[in-house]
């Protein structure tokens, strides 16, 4: 875009001075002309005189006659040019929306709408440094339903997505606009709290409680597991994963749900 913006200003230079140029020959035309003309107001012009001052003044017609027609010819190129770089302008501004939405939705889960594995390494890695120079908390909370794989079986893949689904929706309903909740794939979910300390996670995680799922006239509660970590300094964002990994996997050694009870 920038390119473009600088030949749209070469343009319109190029248009000004062809303006510009335009009035400064006509100017001199006129001053010739006038050369001519004023010795023969003030002396009485002779028959040669006459004749002379006749070929100029055709000659200068002539010249100003074809001075317009390079002109009138230059304008038509410099519009037919504006024209065509608006054009590429256009096109390129669609491109840009277009890459703009792609990019978007390859960091988004269709299913659930919650973004991806891919855009959160990237939120993940920029949050780690952000809290590495500032200081501030950071927790990272993974989350595993339990027997997710009985309801596939026993109800279904749709019923799974339809879990699935839920499950986002209650995240997205209780994370802040600077937190991210994020479907890694299958049944793992991960949510990272911005400006927070590892001991406010577990009030999400309660608040979170366990979901009552109905799908096609049956009802099932859905339950999870949940392990969480806060950033140390000095910590890649591979080895914070890991460490909230290793605390998932602790979770589930413990126990297969998270005993809370339904929110009003």
């Amino acid at each position: 875009m920038p390119d473009y913006r600088q030949k749209l200003k070469k343009l319109q230079r190029r248009d000004w001075l062809l303006w510009w140029s335009s009035v400064t020959v006509m100017l001199l035309l006129t001053l010739a002309l006038g050369s001519f003309t004023l010795p023969a107001l003030y002396q009485g012009a002779t028959n040669f005189f006459q004749f002379n001052l006749d070929q100029a003044v055709r000659g200068l017609m002539g010249a100003v006659l074809l001075f317009n027609t390079y002109a009138i010819y230059q304008q038509i190129v410099v519009k037919r040019l504006h024209r065509k770089l608006a054009d590429q302008i256009e096109e390129t501004a669609k491109l840009e929306t277009y890459a703009e939405a792609m990019h978007k939705m390859a960091m988004l889960d269709v299913l659930t709408g919650l973004h991806n594995r891919r855009y959160a390494e990237e939120r993940l890695a920029a949050e780690v440094a952000r809290s590495q120079r500032s200081g501030y908390p950071l927790t990272v909370v993974l989350l595993d339903l339990n027997d997710f794989k009985q309801v596939n079986d026993q109800h279904g893949h749709p019923a799974g997505d339809e879990v699935l689904r839920r499950f986002s929706e209650r995240l997205k309903a209780l994370v802040r606009i600077s937190d991210l909740a994020v479907r890694l794939g299958g049944d793992e979910f991960m949510v990272l709290l911005v400006d927070c300390a590892p001991e406010r996670a577990g009030r999400l995680v309660e608040r979170i409680g366990t979901i009552n799922v109905e799908f096609k006239g049956v009802t099932f509660a859905v339950s999870f597991c949940a392990g969480w970590v806060g950033y140390q300094p000095g910590e890649p964002p591979e080895k914070l994963l890991e460490r909230a990994d290793q605390a998932l996997y602790e979770a589930k050694r413990k126990t297969k749900a998270v005993p809370a009870a339904m929110p009003s």
